[in-house]
């Protein structure tokens, strides 16, 4: 698992700062989400997402090396792989729901008919692993 030394960040470094570098970039926390919705092939984390394949593939890539998602492969010829979140992986479940219940309070429009929808429920996820 990759970490992030406070000292080596611009501006003022603290622990914000380094869980932004490892899982801060775009798509990376959609990617988590799929994978804790039960997205576990590629083809299903782009779908879910919306975002071009090769971004996908540049942050499974860089979740791997930070510890939050862990690859294993399901099939040979031709060798496909699953993504599973590891345990760094599972601790983002409470962020996701902090960003879910602020995304529904400020940033998705009150009379929006899809505002109740998908993705309610993340924290029973994490208890039913």
């Amino acid at each position: 698992m990759s970490t992030v030394v406070l000292s080596e960040l611009p501006g003022r470094p603290c622990p914000i700062a380094a869980a932004l570098e490892l899982v801060g970039e775009r798509w990376a926390l959609l990617i988590v989400r799929e994978i804790a919705l039960g997205a576990t092939h590629f083809s299903d984390i782009v779908a879910g997402t919306g975002a071009p394949r090769d971004r996908i593939a540049a942050r499974l890539k860089a979740l791997e090396s930070a510890g939050v998602v862990v690859r294993s492969p399901y099939q040979s010829a031709p060798t496909r792989y699953e993504y599973r979140l590891t345990d760094s992986g599972d601790a983002l479940i409470p962020v996701l729901d902090a960003l879910l219940t602020w995304g529904k309070a400020h940033a998705v429009s009150a009379d929006d008919p899809d505002r109740q929808q998908k993705y309610h429920a993340f924290h029973k996820l994490k208890d039913s692993r």
